[in-house]
């Protein structure tokens, strides 16, 4: 996979300085894509496998999948580097209908609600390419945390 800097996924339908999301551009065409890089952990794909669901890498749109890294805890701002590339976090996927139109009921499969009754988004993490770079699977992730205090992940 080939990384742009300050741009995303070379060849990817949401690579760009601005939003390419439909529903972002609908808001505001030119306010900077948050959203150049998506990450799922294949954790997430194991769950929905469990609940039923038939979801393999690069299916719900996602980039890149990790292992073993529990990406919706990590800080806003946190630094991965991978292979030649350095990605930084901005922020929790928001998943959509297309979901539902890969498989019914997958969206609501990907949401859900913590004690306090707010809303939990499963769907991964958005990342900015912050160093170009080729990254190969089986590439090693490390992970740079940002100065504290933490800012938590918000939907992007």
């Amino acid at each position: 996979l080939e990384l742009i800097e300050g741009l995303g996924v070379k060849g990817d339908a949401h690579m760009g300085k601005t939003v390419k999301h439909r529903s972002r551009v609908a808001v505001d065409p030119s306010q900077p894509n948050l959203r150049q890089v998506h990450l799922i952990p294949t954790e997430l794909h194991a769950m929905l496998s469990a609940q039923g669901f038939s979801v393999s890498a690069g299916q719900m749109g996602e980039n890149i999948t990790t292992q073993g890294l529990y990406l919706l805890a990590l800080p806003r701002g946190s630094k991965l580097i991978l292979g030649e590339a350095i990605l930084e976090v901005t922020g929790l996927r928001n998943p959509c209908k297309q979901l539902d139109d890969f498989q019914p009921g997958l969206l609501a499969a990907v949401l859900d609600k913590d004690v306090s009754g707010n809303l939990v988004r499963k769907a991964g993490i958005m990342t900015i390419v912050i160093r170009g770079g080729l990254i190969r699977c089986g590439d090693e992730i490390k992970l740079e945390l940002p100065a504290e205090p933490y800012k938590t992940l918000e939907r992007v």
